[in-house]
C-alpha cells in the first residue's frame, strides 16, 4: 500500500481513519475537501480542483481522504488501494451530527488557512447543510461505489470494504502490530 484513497459517505470517519493510516504508514495525508474549498465556503472550479489534486498526488506515497466522483480518473490513475468505510446509515448520520455540533460549538476553522466554520444556520437550516447532503446522498453514493468497484478500468485496485468501525480499527491495529493485512468483505 503506497497510494491509498479512503472513501465513504460524509460523516463515515474518512478523515480520522485516513490520518491514523497515514501516521501508521509514515506517508503524507491529503484531504480533497481542503483542496476543493476556498475561504467562506466558496468552491473551486473543477479545473482548479483537478490541478490542485494532480499536484498533491505527484509523489510516490499518500493517503487521500475523500470521494468527489468526478476526480476518479485523476486519483485512481496511480492508486493501488481504495478503502471504503461503508457504515450503516444510522451510524454515519450520528457521526455527522456529532461532528457538526462539535464544529459549531468550537468554531474552529475546519481547514488550515481557510475561513470556513460550521454554523447552526448552515448545518440545520440551509440547502447547503452537510447533514441534508448526507441524508439525500447516502444510498446513491453506496450504489455508485458498488458499481465503480466492478468497472474493468479499476481491476488493478485492491478494494477493501469495512462495514463497521471495529473492522477498520482491527485493520489499523494489524498495521500497528505488523500483522499481515487482509481485506474484510
Amino acid at each position: 500500500m503506497q497510494r491509498i484513497n479512503v472513501v465513504g459517505c460524509s460523516g463515515s470517519g474518512k478523515s480520522t481513519f485516513s490520518k491514523n493510516l497515514s501516521e501508521l504508514l509514515s506517508i503524507d495525508y491529503i484531504e480533497i475537501d481542503a483542496l476543493h474549498w476556498k475561504d467562506n465556503w466558496q468552491e473551486s472550479s473543477d479545473e482548479e480542483l483537478f490541478l490542485k489534486l494532480k499536484v498533491a498526488l505527484d509523489q510516490e506515497q499518500w493517503v487521500l481522504d475523500g470521494n468527489y466522483t468526478r476526480t476518479i480518473p485523476i486519483k485512481w490513475e496511480k492508486v493501488d488501494t481504495v478503502i471504503w468505510l461503508d457504515y450503516s446509515f444510522g451510524r454515519t448520520f450520528w457521526q455527522s451530527l456529532k461532528r457538526a455540533i462539535t464544529r459549531i460549538t468550537s468554531q474552529k476553522q475546519i481547514w488550515a488557512n481557510l475561513n470556513n466554520r460550521e454554523t447552526v444556520a448552515r448545518t440545520f437550516f440551509s440547502k447547503d447543510s452537510i447533514l441534508l447532503w448526507m441524508v439525500r446522498n447516502y444510498g446513491a453514493n453506496r450504489k455508485k461505489l458498488l458499481l465503480i468497484r466492478k468497472n474493468p478500468d479499476y481491476q488493478h485496485i485492491n478494494f477493501i470494504r469495512f462495514r463497521n468501525p471495529k473492522q477498520s480499527q482491527d485493520f489499523l491495529n494489524q498495521l500497528r502490530y505488523q500483522k499481515p493485512v487482509q481485506s474484510n468483505e
